[in-house]
């Protein structure tokens, strides 16, 4: 873990901004559209699986009022065939927050994908080139073992690769299991980041629940995503010709009910499965933000509710003179 809080080195010509993230559930959307009725601001997402278009249930998406609400950023940027990872994000994020603060708007950036978090405060490095040789190794214990073996491995030394990456793509597990030979450690590990300290005057607010709550809430979450459709929006992704082997169809939600549409599952297993994986999801999510410097933790419930907290944000961004 870095020792150094981000804000004891912020030096007054950085320009703000504030991140709100935490696990999934949590009510980051919510914080921040009512953050918005108190400050002017604009969202950047830094959500992996709502840069998807044609993917509004399953991925939490904000509904079409709360955009309306306050100004969303790369949200429904890409069809679910195309490639997103960290770096772009960065790139993309980066050339979004200078426009926002040009507007004479605070950028917030929302979401609980720690690596893209992560990424935009400290920079990523590029990462090490294919090795021939540990790509055949790692080749050879596919076929010996099998890919869901090779994903258990992922799995042990980079869980946060092993979320993101489906069970069953072997080109992306070979590619992670590789970079983590090459480096000697997960991506999340400060090797592979370029700055030690992020290039803004930083306000980073974890959201987070009492443990039981939140498996609660996430549970009644899937339920409510399963009433609104979520199976027939997996459905039309597949008639529009989308292979079911998609990265972005291999998110929680999606890959189950893809189960359910080829007869391999019934709906009831796939809403447990759902269940489970996003309570372990979570989980990750608590683990990889704790190891964040500086990052102040708010649990909704004891701040008085969502107003509340966004209360409590208010307070702290003009304290820090963040304010526009």
């Amino acid at each position: 873990m870095v020792s150094l809080r981000y804000h004891e080195a912020m030096s007054p010509e950085l320009p703000p901004l504030v991140v709100i993230t935490g696990p999934t559930g949590t009510g980051k959307t919510e914080v921040a559209v009512r953050l918005a009725s108190r400050l002017p601001l604009e969202v950047v997402s830094a959500d992996s699986r709502q840069v998807y278009r044609g993917m509004d249930i399953g991925t939490a998406k904000p509904s079409p009022v709360e955009r309306a609400a306050v100004p969303h950023h790369l949200i429904d940027v890409v069809d679910p065939d195309e490639r997103y990872h960290a770096a772009r994000f960065l790139a993309e994020a980066r050339q979004v927050v200078p426009g926002i603060l040009a507007r004479g708007r605070l950028p917030l950036v929302v979401g609980g994908t720690g690596l893209y978090v992560r990424a935009l405060l400290r920079g990523l490095l590029p990462v090490p080139p294919a090795d021939p040789d540990v790509r055949r190794e790692l080749a050879l214990l596919a076929r010996r073992e099998g890919l869901p073996a090779l994903w258990r491995r992922l799995r042990a030394v980079d869980p946060e690769a092993a979320e993101r990456i489906h069970e069953r793509d072997r080109v992306r597990i070979i590619r992670a299991l590789e970079i983590h030979r090459l480096t000697g450690a997960p991506l999340g590990a400060p090797s592979h980041w370029r700055e030690s300290r992020p290039p803004w005057r930083l306000l980073l607010v974890g959201l987070t629940r009492p443990r039981a709550s939140l498996y609660a809430l996430l549970d009644r979450r899937v339920d409510a995503m399963v009433a609104r459709g979520l199976r027939a929006e997996t459905e039309a992704l597949l008639d529009a010709g989308f292979e079911p082997d998609l990265p972005a169809l291999h998110g929680i939600g999606y890959r189950h009910f893809v189960g359910v549409i080829q007869g391999k599952s019934s709906e009831a297993a796939a809403v447990r499965e759902m269940k489970r994986d996003t309570r372990q999801y979570a989980k990750r999510q608590w683990t990889w933000l704790a190891r964040e410097p500086a990052i102040r933790w708010v649990d909704p419930e004891a701040a008085g509710g969502l107003d509340g907290t966004a209360e409590q944000l208010e307070k702290w961004i003009i304290q820090e003179g963040l304010r526009p």
